[in-house]
């Protein structure tokens, strides 16, 4: 098995908002197993809450990979499972369930992203901040299409519209990307809460130099102090040098 390129510094954080009752955001943490992610339920009366819940529990499950290969097909395996256990929730409520989701896997130097909806990942390497995921979101669409400006997003009445979820139709449908890391890079994963009231210019400043806890307690920090109309959850994630291990390297 391939010993990990990087040490992680990691932090998650999660906060209702200004506005909502019910938190319906839930996160992953496994450095052990390269897996990183955030989910944004849908559906309130805790559908939401349950539907993002069921995703968080079954990539929890993953395990250690051989490959990175293999990591991605054990979290596409779970998706897909979580997608089926969430169309039940919503078939026994008698309602429209689900929830967007973004999932970063690290396995050696490379990295993946598998996502559906307008969670986020983003990421900062050589002081640039890239977009690594696109919105799965009525308002892109329009972007890309020239029909509305980037400034008209924030109004649009459609701006809460995902054309893609976890749980709403019987075929799960993900977008992948995957790439080489380097050390020193930083990703962000996040939901809509944060990139609501935060700009990619406003982001990239508080990612820059910072510590994982600091970073992310500050973006959350930053959406509760524009109004914190939604629940805001965030994942930093720095890529560090990998310790040189003592004596004769197994890995």
């Amino acid at each position: 098995m391939t010993r990990q390129a990087f040490r992680f510094d990691v932090f998650g954080a999660t906060h209702v908002g200004r506005v909502r009752d019910l938190n319906e955001d839930r996160f992953l943490v496994d450095a052990a197993t390269g897996v990183f992610a955030v989910a944004d339920g849908m559906g309130g009366h805790h559908g939401g809450e349950r539907a993002s819940g069921a995703i968080v529990e079954r990539l929890a499950t993953v395990g250690i990979a051989t490959t990175a290969a293999d990591l991605r097909a054990r979290v596409e395996a779970r998706l897909i499972a979580a997608n089926d256990a969430i169309r039940s929730i919503g078939e026994a409520a008698g309602a429209t369930v689900g929830s967007t989701v973004v999932v970063l896997l690290v396995f050696g130097d490379r990295f993946a992203c598998l996502w559906a909806g307008d969670s986020r990942l983003y990421r900062l390497s050589r002081g640039i901040l890239s977009r690594v995921t696109r919105d799965h979101s009525r308002v892109q669409e329009l972007l890309d299409a020239g029909l509305i400006s980037p400034s008209e997003v924030a109004t649009w009445p459609e701006r809460n519209v995902i054309n893609r979820a976890v749980g709403v139709s019987p075929r799960l449908d993900l977008e992948r990307v995957s790439e080489t890391a380097r050390t020193g890079d930083v990703f962000l994963l996040c939901s809509d809460g944060l990139t609501g009231h935060l700009g990619d210019g406003e982001i990239a400043a508080l990612l820059a130099g910072a510590d994982a806890r600091t970073a992310a307690e500050a973006l959350i920090a930053s959406a509760l102090e524009r109004g914190g109309s939604d629940n805001v959850t965030v994942v930093v994630l720095r890529c560090l040098a990998a310790s040189p291990l003592p004596g004769r390297d197994h890995g």
